[in-house]
């Protein structure tokens, strides 16, 4: 058993101040992935600061027009809740998509955000692995791989992200609010997760004293035109093999603008500006999507057991924005 102490915070600054003063300290809200990684003995916190008392469990109007979720609101009030369905239908859907709804009872919004890889590896403490423990290898490159990733990856590591809903965070553009010991910022969520390189050990772009303390959505949802896709291996509680969310704004047939990102094919959530930009301007045919799924994919490589991936991505891709286009009014 390994042994660790345990506060509750009253307030953000405390919150920090304590995780500052203590590398081995950690943040917990609903502890669905954290106490995971306790028992398989993968991280060992020396000090837990419990944070689900704070004052981040609130979603509401932002002054330009979008909205500000809490990092404490769990995933299922979030999916759930009247404007996020009605302005944000993609991040719904993909949230449900996600765990079961026992996990989405108790999972933070500011949690999903710093899930960890599914990788085999990364949880089997008896195997390399570069993620848990930096130099020591990596033992999915010529293991089995079948879930593992086919863009961005490196020699260190070929781990995915698990997370549904930051897959829709990163089609969405939104942007991630934290608090440090240097005061407040802001990180673009296409910045906020890190692909591996030589330091697959960092997931994010998040200090150790800083704490999420909401996520923001930019005034445009693509309300009217997105879908998320999400292919696996069986129709609930499974992790990605790939999953799209797609989002379009069509004047007629033709698209004035297109997001797209990827999940269960990289380090981090997978977009492509030079992809989407082939749609740009383009009639939503079949033909321009296939175009941008190929695009999308052109530096992909498979390790073996996961190099069906690179064609089921380009089909899952073409397959979600043609839902996308299809779709008629709000949910």
């Amino acid at each position: 058993m390994n042994r660790f102490s345990y506060v509750r915070a009253r307030d953000v600054q405390g919150a920090v101040e304590v995780v500052s003063a203590n590398p081995s300290a950690r943040f917990i809200g609903g502890g669905t992935n954290l106490l995971d990684l306790m028992k398989e003995h993968v991280t060992s916190p020396s000090h837990l600061v419990d944070i689900t008392r704070l004052p981040l469990n609130g979603i509401e109007d932002t002054p330009d027009g979008g909205l500000r979720i809490g990092a404490l609101v769990t995933n299922s009030e979030v999916a759930w809740n009247a404007q996020v369905e009605r302005r944000y239908p993609l991040l719904s859907k993909a949230i449900l998509a996600g765990a079961s709804p026992q996990l989405r009872n108790m999972a933070t919004t500011g949690g999903n955000l710093l899930q960890r890889t599914r990788c085999y590896y990364f949880y089997d403490v008896g195997t390399p692995c570069n993620k848990r423990e930096p130099g020591s290898g990596c033992g999915a490159k010529a293991g089995f791989n079948r879930i593992h990733a086919i863009l961005g990856t490196s020699e260190q590591c070929i781990a995915t992200h698990p997370s549904d809903m930051c897959v829709a965070l990163a089609a969405l553009d939104a942007v991630v609010r934290v608090t440090g010991r240097d005061g407040e910022r802001t990180i673009p969520f296409a910045d906020f997760h890190r692909l591996p390189g030589d330091t697959p050990h960092l997931d994010t772009n998040l200090r150790p004293d800083e704490l999420i303390t909401a996520v923001e959505l930019p005034p445009e949802g693509f309300a009217a035109h997105s879908t998320y896709l999400k292919v696996r291996d069986r129709a609930s509680y499974a992790f990605a093999l790939v999953s799209v969310a797609a989002a379009l704004t069509l004047d007629g047939d033709r698209i004035q603008a297109a997001r797209l990102a990827l999940g269960g094919v990289a380090h981090k959530p997978w977009r492509d500006p030079e992809a989407e930009a082939l749609l740009a301007g383009r009639p939503a045919t079949r033909e321009h999507f296939q175009a941008a799924a190929e695009a999308l994919v052109r530096d992909a490589k498979g390790f073996g057991h996961n190099t069906f991936k690179i064609e089921l991505a380009k089909r899952s891709v073409v397959r979600a924005l043609e839902q996308a286009a299809g779709q008629e009014g709000q949910r």
